[in-house]
C-alpha cells in the first residue's frame, strides 16, 4: 500500500481507507461501486471495514479496491 490509512463513516459503519499509488497498482480489481475495472496503473482506495464483528482478519480478508470518485459518492 502506498498511503496513509485513515478510518471514515460510511452509511453508520467505520471504515479503513487506504490510497494506492498509480505506480503501486498493478492488477486489475472490480470497483464494487461502478462494476468497472481498477486498471493497472490507476491510483485508487482499498477500503475494509473498521468495526467488523467477525473481528481484524475476515474484514481485512474481505476487502475492495475502489475508485476514488465512486467511494467519494458512497
Amino acid at each position: 500500500m502506498s498511503g496513509w490509512r485513515r478510518t471514515e463513516t460510511r452509511r453508520g459503519h467505520q471504515w479503513n481507507v487506504q490510497p494506492v499509488s498509480a505506480a503501486s497498482a498493478v492488477k486489475n480489481y472490480s470497483c464494487p461501486g461502478c462494476g468497472g475495472i481498477v486498471a493497472p496503473g490507476t491510483a485508487h482506495l482499498v477500503v475494509w471495514r473498521a468495526d467488523g464483528v467477525l473481528g481484524d482478519a475476515a474484514d481485512l480478508a474481505s476487502r475492495r479496491h475502489w475508485h476514488t470518485g465512486c467511494w467519494r459518492v458512497v
